[in-house]
């Protein structure tokens, strides 16, 4: 059966900011945004995959330019900023990304890789295999990295602990958590779509049956917790993180760990306010580019 072709729209930009760009197009498309650096021309490349082809008319690109203008302000240098929009085969998209995802280590007890890598584990690390697909989530960007770092954290005797993985996207921190035997994980994202390809990429690993995937809204949880976890990861754009907090710290069990994650650097210290304004402690924090992750701890009253 002949694939159908599929648009590409693009952003050329510099690598300083094609995480920030990533999350402006991920914003306008309602599509995960994937990028890549080109080594010889030195320039990034940020893109949307999508079936249909954007809305006719110039408001993709006035609402871009407004976006851009926003990052300028930020002290960002973007390059060329340019819009680019293109139609591709199905087959030249599946083959580009053979060539620009790698396999990707999380310390010494994950490996990330995509089926058709040879790459083989070390030994007593996880595999996840992860194709990028129309929506994406491999690992690579600094912020779903700093959370599987989290995942992967050694914890003391061997301790089994549960898992709650808010804004799942394409499953990868619950697949991971389930690979290190997390024992009840719960995921949930707000796109339907993105649960459907999280249950498609459980089921390839191998571990649709440990982890319970659904549709959710943070904004709608109940105000007290049915269950709590003793991990908790939140990869949601700030004001959700700020506006949510209760809920999210709501989660979490005593003495659990909460990972923060999807903040702009430049937004940090407002999210941190916001938690330690509840009594939550900084333990870690990770700055890429221009993002910054965080996980906390409840702060013990002596």
């Amino acid at each position: 059966m002949k694939r159908k072709s599929l648009w590409r729209i693009s952003v050329v930009t510099s690598l300083e900011a094609e995480d920030a760009v990533a999350e402006l197009l991920t914003g306008l498309l309602g599509e995960v945004a994937t990028s890549y650096f080109d080594l010889e021309n030195q320039f990034s490349r940020v893109s949307v995959y999508r079936k249909q082809a954007p809305a006719p008319g110039g408001k993709l690109r006035r609402s871009l330019q407004v976006g851009l203008d926003r990052l300028r302000t930020c002290g960002l240098e973007l390059g060329a900023g340019t819009l680019q929009i293109q139609r591709i085969r199905h087959e030249d998209w599946a083959e580009s990304w053979k060539r620009h995802f790698k396999p990707l280590e999380i310390g010494g007890s994950l490996l990330i890789k995509p089926s058709w890598s040879r790459r083989r584990p070390k030994k007593q690390q996880q595999v996840v295999i992860l194709d990028p697909g129309l929506s994406f989530g491999t690992g690579q960007h600094p912020t779903t990295s700093f959370c599987l770092g989290e995942v992967a954290r050694p914890v003391k005797n061997g301790t089994v602990r549960s898992f709650l993985d808010i804004g799942t996207g394409s499953g990868i921190l619950a697949i991971a958590a389930a690979k290190l035997n997390y024992d009840p994980i719960w995921a949930f994202d707000f796109d339907p779509e993105a649960v459907r390809i999280a249950r498609f990429n459980a089921a390839t690993n191998k571990v649709e049956k440990k982890i319970r995937l659904t549709r959710g809204d943070i904004t709608k949880l109940p105000g007290r917790a049915a269950r709590r976890y003793d991990l908790v990861c939140a990869n949601l754009i700030s004001t959700l993180l700020i506006a949510e907090r209760k809920r999210i710290i709501g989660l979490l069990n005593k003495g659990g760990t909460l990972v923060l994650a999807g903040i702009l650097k430049t937004e940090f210290s407002l999210v941190q306010a916001a938690y330690e304004g509840l009594g939550w402690m900084l333990i870690r924090t990770e700055s890429k580019n221009e993002w910054q992750s965080a996980a906390f701890h409840f702060a013990k009253k002596d």
